[in-house]
């Protein structure tokens, strides 16, 4: 399998540098380039075939939600430019959040997000999947939410659809347990697994284990996937 090739486009010299240094060490992934403002990023985003570019929100020249807009109208007319974005930002408020997924971000991270959980975003967008920072999580799903109850004539920045007959199948074959729906309610929340465990008096490790089983009862690859379809199902309103 080829390396997932990445992109930083990054104004802080500090943030960049470093976080090219920890990229270029981890195996499966090619920093392939950089730029240090919006109007660079978006040349090198039209000119450069990446899989993943990391775009900060506060670029000057053109910010990261502009550019992003730019970019994906130039990926209308060229087909073959498959990149996804990150939005890798300080900035967590609900107008940015949202504005960040209405332009075309696939994913969106805090920076003082861990190597790990960096690397796990990386690649689960490149696989085409929606990586949602925890701290953020809960104004996607109060979108969510939103889009549930409001009329479908009303334009939504997140398409939601009535729960798969598939997955409906799975969760009447084998349900979620009360305890599992406590632990989803606060999984809506935006709660991590620490905090989780202090609410229910529970350990991290049931947690975990609660939240793997609610994984796959769901048919879900991460914990705002199972909260979704927890509220297209009705498990949580």
């Amino acid at each position: 399998m080829s390396d997932i090739r990445v992109v930083l486009i990054e104004d802080h010299d500090v943030v960049r540098i470093g976080l090219r240094t920890v990229l270029q060490i981890q195996e499966g992934i090619q920093v392939a380039g950089e730029a240090s403002n919006g109007t660079q990023g978006l040349t090198l985003l039209q000119t450069t075939q990446v899989d993943v570019a990391l775009v900060d929100v506060g670029l000057p020249g053109i910010d990261g939600i502009e550019l992003t807009q730019q970019f994906r109208k130039f990926q209308k007319d060229h087909p073959e430019s498959t990149t996804k974005i990150i939005m890798l930002t300080m900035l967590g408020t609900e107008d940015t959040v949202l504005a960040s997924f209405a332009a075309g971000a696939d994913s969106y991270c805090m920076k003082d997000i861990g190597i790990e959980q960096l690397i796990e975003a990386i690649k689960m967008t490149h696989a085409g999947n929606a990586w949602i920072d925890p701290a953020v999580a809960s104004i996607v799903l109060r979108q969510v939410r939103s889009s549930i109850v409001q009329p479908t004539s009303q334009k939504q920045t997140i398409e939601i659809r009535s729960l798969e007959p598939e997955y409906e199948q799975v969760l009447a074959s084998d349900p979620v347990t009360d305890r599992e729906r406590e632990v989803l309610e606060l999984m809506v929340a935006g709660c991590t697994n620490v905090a989780i465990a202090e609410r229910l008096f529970i350990t991290v490790g049931t947690v975990k284990t609660h939240v793997r089983n609610i994984l796959a009862k769901l048919c879900a690859d991460d914990r705002t996937e199972a909260a979704v379809r927890a509220l297209r199902s009705g498990i949580i309103s």
